[in-house]
C-alpha cells in the first residue's frame, strides 16, 4: 500500500518500541543487558498532500514497561527478576510523577539517495524536554524502523546502580522502534 495524505493513528497493534540497556562498572559481568518493551503507546502521523510527513507525535506510558529479555549475567533472569526490574525502571524514570514520555517532531529530512532519513524533534522524559534526533529507515512501503540513543542524565535521570555502584546501567540507552503503517488508512483527509 502506498501512503496517502491524511492523519494516521497507530500503536502496539502496528509495531513495537523497545529500550536496550547495557551494563557498566566493576561488577558488570554480574548484571544483564536488558530489552525492555513499552506495551502501551500511541502515535499520530500527518502526511501532507505532497506525501511528505508534516507532523509526528508519539506518547509512551511509562507505567507499562515490561522486561522481555536479559543477556549476559551470572545466571539467567527469572520471571520474578523481570517483574522486579520493571518496577525499578519505573522508579528510576519517576513514572509516578511523570507517567508519560513523548516525542514531537519538528523537522523531517530525507536522505538524498533513498527513503531513509532523520526526524528531529523534542523528547519529554522525567519532566524535562530536550532535542532528540531519530534515524529512520524504510524496510518496505509503509514499514519503518526508527533508532536513537537517549542519555538518561540529559533528562535528570540518575542511571540505576547496585552493589554500592559496582554494577551500573550505562547512561546511554538505545531506543529501537518498528511500525507497519501499510495496513492502516488515513482517518481523515490531509491537513
Amino acid at each position: 500500500m502506498t501512503m496517502r495524505a491524511g492523519h494516521y493513528t497507530f500503536g502496539p497493534e502496528q509495531g513495537r518500541i523497545s529500550v536496550r540497556t547495557s551494563r557498566d562498572g566493576l561488577a558488570a559481568q554480574a548484571g544483564h543487558d536488558l530489552t525492555i518493551d513499552a506495551v502501551r503507546w500511541s502515535g499520530e502521523l500527518v502526511v501532507a498532500p505532497d506525501l511528505a510527513p508534516a507532523s509526528l507525535e508519539v506518547h509512551v506510558d511509562l507505567g507499562a514497561l515490561v522486561v522481555r529479555a536479559g543477556t549476559g549475567g551470572i545466571k539467567p533472569l527469572t520471571e520474578r527478576d523481570k517483574r522486579e526490574i520493571s518496577v525499578t525502571a519505573r522508579k528510576v524514570l519517576a513514572a509516578d510523577r511523570y507517567p508519560e514520555a513523548s516525542f514531537t517532531a519538528t523537522s523531517f529530512s530525507a536522505a538524498a539517495d533513498g527513503p531513509d532519513g532523520t526526524i528531529d524533534g523534542t523528547l519529554t522524559l522525567a519532566g524535562q524536554t530536550r532535542p532528540q534526533r531519530l534515524q529512520v529507515s524504510q524496510d518496505a512501503p509503509g514499514r519503518f524502523r526508527v533508532v536513537t540513543t537517549v542519555r538518561q542524565t540529559n533528562f535528570g535521570i540518575k542511571p540505576y546502580s547496585g552493589f554500592l555502584g559496582a554494577l551500573k546501567v550505562s547512561d546511554a540507552v538505545e531506543v529501537d522502534a518498528e511500525v507497519d503503517l501499510s495496513a492502516i488508512t488515513a482517518v481523515e483527509p490531509g491537513p
